[in-house]
């Protein structure tokens, strides 16, 4: 009797560690794009727009975040299921379905904001450098190397699993939240306050939604679900990998928001905070300056590299579907890949040269956050028409969550269109 029980508990461990496996194994096959794609969304303008939002409106802050939540997630499904059903890509579903003259007008203004959102990724990079007395000129050069050199691994995977662990740096900012000691009474009363009259508290919500909603993104998960070679029965699990990713984005973004909120916010200075330098500097006061360098700086550099990676491989993506070239990563330098892998190293190299010139940056800066608000409703856009046309029936949205996506794209669009007004002075 005792041997025979001996056996069937010896023999259940097995059997699980083999399932274990199986679903480890499915899990790292399908699981990436939607974690990467979130984690470059949380990119240094983005935290910086989130340390902004905490230190003048304190609390208030969190709830547009969580607002945001089902709007950014509702918007990446989309691109999960067209990139699996179609396995096309964004640009060459446009070029198929609305001809080439729209698919260039995308292509175009794509391209235009890749480079400008790479340059703010670069001037991040610069900045956690200066934060530790490292010079630009070593910090942007040795950037731009690894990031080239990433998108010649070989093989989609590879580029993926380096870039969502460089990704995960920017979890080190956790550590400073919990320092700044947050007090739950005051967090809870932010979340039911709403002074939606003030038109400062209106402007930084739409820069929130246009910080958290970029149209890069779209092009990238679209892009990258394809290259994974992934297939309509991962769809389920490309969904959970792309809300996993925005739980996790969107828990970034408020980290930054609850830190500024508990040390700045609380005293009611209104400190400029425009740059690495001055994040870490603001928070120095409450939790030490070496960790607020080391947390403030591992957290930018995170979000800054891994964003430059996505961004570049969006726009590049975006412009060779249009262009109809080869545009995988699982293909070595060759012949007839040779223009993909030559505009992606451009993206960067362009990127860092403008950077290294000290050009004026401020008109840079002004230039693309218009033209990512211009081309929010372009892409949203596109991307409604294209599920309802690209698709076959079974695939597409129905009733209730085909109105709820509809109506959310449709109100990123306005608060993207409202930006314009302020950061141009027009109103």
């Amino acid at each position: 009797m005792k041997e025979s029980s001996t056996e069937v508990i010896n023999e259940g461990p097995i059997v699980n560690h083999q399932d274990v496996k199986l679903k480890i194994g499915h899990f790292l096959k399908v699981y990436g794009p939607g974690l990467i794609v979130m984690l470059a969304d949380t990119d240094a303008g983005c935290l910086i727009t989130a340390a902004q939002s905490g230190a003048q409106w304190g609390y208030a802050m969190v709830l547009p975040q969580l607002l945001l939540i089902p709007i950014l997630y509702a918007a990446q499904e989309m691109t999960v299921r067209l990139g699996i059903v179609t396995q096309q890509g964004h640009g060459e579903l446009i070029r198929q379905h609305f001809g080439k003259g729209w698919a260039w007008l995308s292509a175009g203004t794509l391209g235009i904001s890749a480079v400008g959102a790479l340059l703010t990724e670069f001037i991040g990079i610069a900045g956690v450098g200066e934060l530790f007395g490292v010079s630009k000129w070593l910090t942007i050069p040795a950037a731009t190397i690894l990031l080239i050199g990433v998108a010649f691994c070989g093989s989609y995977h590879h580029v993926e699993k380096i870039g969502v662990m460089i990704g995960l740096a920017e979890l080190a900012f956790l550590v400073a939240m919990f320092m700044a000691k947050p007090q739950p009474s005051d967090f809870l009363q932010g979340l039911t306050t709403v002074p939606w009259k003030n038109s400062s508290y209106l402007y930084l919500v739409a820069a929130n939604v246009g910080a958290v909603i970029m149209p890069w993104m779209i092009f990238y998960q679209q892009g990258a679900v394809i290259d994974k070679h992934l297939s309509k029965k991962d769809i389920p699990k490309e969904k959970h990998d792309t809300l996993v990713g925005t739980l996790l984005t969107q828990g970034i973004m408020i980290m930054f928001v609850v830190t500024f909120a508990a040390t700045v916010g609380v005293v009611g200075h209104h400190v400029s905070l425009g740059s690495v330098s001055d994040l870490a500097t603001a928070i120095s006061p409450y939790i030490g300056s070496k960790p607020a360098k080391i947390f403030t700086g591992l957290s930018l550099m995170g979000g800054s590299l891994v964003a430059a990676l996505v961004v570049a491989l969006a726009g590049t993506w975006g412009v060779t579907e249009v262009l109809n070239w080869r545009h995988s990563l699982n293909e070595r330098l060759n012949k007839s890949n040779v223009g993909f892998y030559t505009i992606y190293c451009l993206a960067h190299i362009i990127g860092a040269v403008i950077v290294l010139m000290n050009i004026d940056l401020v008109d840079i800066a002004v230039s693309v956050e218009v033209m990512n608000a211009l081309l929010l409703p372009i892409v949203l856009g596109f991307l409604l028409m294209l599920e309802a046309k690209a698709l076959p029936k079974e695939y597409r949205m129905h009733g209730l969550y085909r109105f709820f996506v509809t109506s959310a794209c449709l109100v990123v669009m306005i608060f993207g269109m409202y930006m314009v007004g302020p950061t141009l002075g027009i109103w």
